[in-house]
């Protein structure tokens, strides 16, 4: 086989660091060509915040490489053609890349890599991003967990984590490469209009980012995680689930990095992390997460369709205030405070009666961190038709709710402006004086006539 440069292959893991497939690349001693391919045909497209955030990252990742003097060579289309004819353009010897653990990605990766020997070429799959191997934390029984509470105590009675891996010191670079598509071309980022404004003041795509986030929360958050964790108007918690999206960070850095700071504020963050792995491995054994729901009753559920409803919630104009100012915050920065998120979503599916795959499909559009398993996990959670679900007849009241985490009003005066001026007493039920918020609307529903529709929509569906 000859000595030809190596393509390192990059997917959700635009980093350096702890990147198996490229360290794998730079031990191998031979020239690196990192391969970037946007394939919008074998799994889920990215929304559109999500591409505005693709965008930002895949600039981030050219620049490290470069500092290296390795290309990121951008293509469209499949990669199951794309990635053997690069590999013969570029004469190389093998191509690396890390695994994904998700149902279409391992088929995938079985076409590429049989495609690859036939041609000669090396196909070497390094470790994917989760925690812990979904083929093999199993339940006493074998089974795969259906409860978070005993998944997470499998996950603190496995051997911990991988330690990360360093971003090699040196790579090697080709003396010459494939030509590649211009990242302009591809329309991630809006024209006119231009939305994303806000996007840009809020974030800031990439591995460097992604770093200087997570020191900064583990300096000044950790501590008080559990006290502030549920604040909308305070920072207290990480923000880097968009980076954890788009792997500039991996799970393994994260959860080494806060379980070195040691507390209980350092085992809360880490089973919010442990959240999320159990959201892959369903995933993983669920593909069609975000089409069906995983308790089969729930088909039968007697959902609403209404447009104007589901429009009013989408625009932050349901004439609750906890609700609206969540999804104002998401319109405006891509991103909900995760407590905001379950109040927003059981008001969608349990007030409105709207399904809770058309607040999905909203999320996955509207949200830079919008992730293929978190977002139709958390989702089916809230509907209470998903593993380990809410139960359906815990209906969030939007009022109690927001007294209760943003008593003083803060987060809510932040996003709507036309109730700056009320009192905190006042702030959450702005309807008692009439006429006192005249550019923000009367409630959409009434809370308790909307609980009780929703709780005789769940019994029909029992029966």
């Amino acid at each position: 086989m000859a000595a030809g440069p190596v393509l390192v292959w990059f997917r959700d893991d635009l980093r350096l660091a702890d990147h198996p497939a490229l360290a794998a690349a730079a031990k191998s001693r031979r020239a690196v060509i990192a391969v970037y391919i946007l394939d919008e045909s074998t799994e889920r497209p990215p929304g559109g915040a999500a591409r505005w955030w693709l965008a930002g990252s895949l600039e981030a990742l050219e620049r490290d490489l470069a500092r290296h003097g390795v290309p990121l060579v951008l293509r469209r289309g499949s990669p199951e053609t794309i990635i053997p004819a690069l590999a013969q353009e570029a004469g190389a010897s093998a191509v690396h890349w890390n695994r994904r653990n998700r149902v279409a990605a391992a088929a995938l990766d079985d076409r590429v890599a049989t495609a690859l020997r036939r041609a000669g070429v090396a196909a070497e799959i390094g470790p994917g991003d989760l925690l812990f191997d979904p083929a093999t934390l199993l339940s006493g029984s074998g089974a795969p967990y259906r409860v978070f509470t005993p998944f997470w105590r499998a996950c603190q009675a496995s051997s911990p984590p991988p330690t990360p891996i360093a971003a090699p010191r040196r790579l090697i670079a080709p003396e010459t490469s494939p030509e590649s598509e211009r990242l302009q071309d591809w329309g991630l980022r809006p024209g006119r209009p231009d939305w994303a404004g806000g996007l840009r003041a809020a974030w800031t795509p990439g591995e460097r980012a992604a770093r200087k986030r997570l020191r900064r929360f583990l300096a000044t958050s950790l501590a008080s995680y559990r006290r502030r964790r549920d604040l909308p108007a305070e920072p207290g918690t990480s923000g880097i689930s968009p980076h954890l999206r788009w792997g500039e960070i991996s799970l393994r850095q994260a959860w080494h990095a806060a379980e070195e700071q040691g507390g209980k504020d350092a085992e809360s963050f880490l089973r919010e992390l442990a959240w999320r792995e159990f959201a892959a491995h369903v995933l993983w054994r669920e593909p069609d997460l975000a089409e069906r729901p995983l308790r089969r009753e729930f088909s039968a559920m007697p959902w609403r369709h209404d447009a104007a409803a589901l429009r009013a919630w989408e625009r932050g104009r349901t004439g609750y205030p906890l609700v609206d100012a969540g999804m104002r915050e998401l319109w405006a920065t891509g991103y909900m405070h995760n407590r905001v998120r379950m109040a927003a979503a059981s008001f969608l599916v349990k007030h409105l009666m709207l399904p809770w795959q058309a607040g999905e499909a909203w999320f996955w559009d509207t949200l830079v961190d919008a992730d293929p398993a978190s977002n139709p996990f958390n989702w089916q959670w809230v509907a209470g038709c998903g593993v380990d679900a809410a139960p359906y007849f815990r209906i969030f009241n939007p009022i109690l709710q927001g007294r209760k985490f943003d008593p003083a009003g803060a987060y809510v005066r932040r996003w709507i402006p036309e109730l700056a001026m009320l009192p905190a007493r006042l702030v959450h039920t702005p309807w008692q004086i009439p006429d006192a918020a005249p550019d923000y609307p009367p409630p959409i529903v009434e809370h308790g006539a909307a609980r009780r529709r929703a709780l005789a929509a769940w019994t029909a569906i029992r029966r």
